[in-house]
């Protein structure tokens, strides 16, 4: 997956997707070290995640059927695909787990998506996106394992680079399209100084990390606060091999740091992350990830598809 695909594809999307800005905050801000981080405002992207990068990519490539297209989704990529066919006057549905959020449940229905909820994991509502193609001959549009998916979410990489100079990214890791495709960016630059990128992933959806000690993509744990975006049970085939060669570490973190890295965002930057989106900076306000001396640290703000009442639990 080379850099050229993804500065094309970036082209392909850019009439229909934001250039969402960077944030230079400080360490002690948040009671760390005085040291600069650039945030990565995605949370402010169109559909409130990423994953609109990825949606677009698909369905502004490929060829769309009589049947539409069809998504399964913990949420983010089923509302960005929801708006992606609004925007493009396609017929979509979606398929969403019980986990799902209401914050995400109610942004899918109000983009105009037939919407289905089924079973209580990812791993089912793909089975029954599946179940759906064969009947209806829609398009399926994978939320991390498919080719376009990766180059889109790579676009966010390419940004990133032009907005700041960094010495590491943070990463939040789910089924690795976001990781795999950001990997893809920066992995492709030549020469000495090159970025590193970091996985940040829950303790309790090890997806990753449980790879990575297989050697090959298996089945890990589904749960905890981020089930509805970093939790799908295995990571992609095609966004392993680069995590493998490419991502220079994993690093866990439990539920309780989350929680309270989303409220140091809200704190100290009136940021309001959903989990999965504040599960990166949870790497650095746990000191799970303790940067060196001088620095430059980027942590991607993924998603910010929360409610209130969500966010008073966190």
């Amino acid at each position: 997956m080379a850099p050229s695909e993804i500065e094309t594809v970036r082209d392909v999307i850019r009439p229909y997707v934001r250039v969402t800005p960077v944030a230079a905050v400080n360490g002690g801000d948040f009671g760390l070290g005085a040291f600069p981080i650039t945030l990565k405002l995605e949370l402010l992207q169109h559909s409130g995640s990423f994953k609109a990068r990825g949606a677009f990519a698909n369905l502004l490539t490929r060829k769309i059927p009589a049947g539409g297209v069809v998504a399964a989704s913990g949420g983010n990529h089923g509302v960005a695909v929801a708006y992606a066919a609004m925007r493009l006057g396609v017929r979509a549905k979606i398929f969403v787990p019980t986990t799902s959020s209401p914050a995400k449940i109610a942004r899918i229905r109000a983009y105009g998506a037939e919407l289905e909820v089924v079973g209580e994991r990812y791993a089912d509502a793909l089975a029954a996106s599946e179940s759906w193609v064969e009947r209806s001959g829609a398009l399926p549009v994978h939320a991390f394992d498919q080719r376009e998916t990766l180059l889109g979410q790579g676009t966010l990489g390419l940004e990133l680079s032009e907005q700041a100079p960094l010495d590491t990214v943070l990463v939040a890791v789910g089924g690795g399209g976001l990781i795999g495709g950001i990997t893809a960016w920066y992995a492709g630059q030549a020469g000495a100084g090159r970025t590193r990128v970091v996985g940040v992933e829950p303790e309790l959806a090890p997806t990753l990390t449980d790879a990575l000690k297989a050697g090959r993509p298996v089945d890990a744990p589904a749960g905890g606060i981020a089930a509805d975006s970093l939790a799908p049970r295995r990571v992609g085939e095609l966004m392993f091999p680069i995590a493998r060669d490419h991502v220079a570490k994993v690093l866990l973190v439990s539920d309780d740091a989350i929680r309270e890295a989303q409220a140091a965002l809200w704190s100290a930057t009136r940021i309001v992350a959903e989990p999965g989106g504040a599960a990166a900076f949870a790497a650095l306000l746990s000191g799970s990830y303790t940067p060196s001396a001088g620095e430059r640290v980027g942590v991607v703000i993924c998603g910010g598809n929360s409610t209130a009442v969500d966010f008073g639990r966190a």
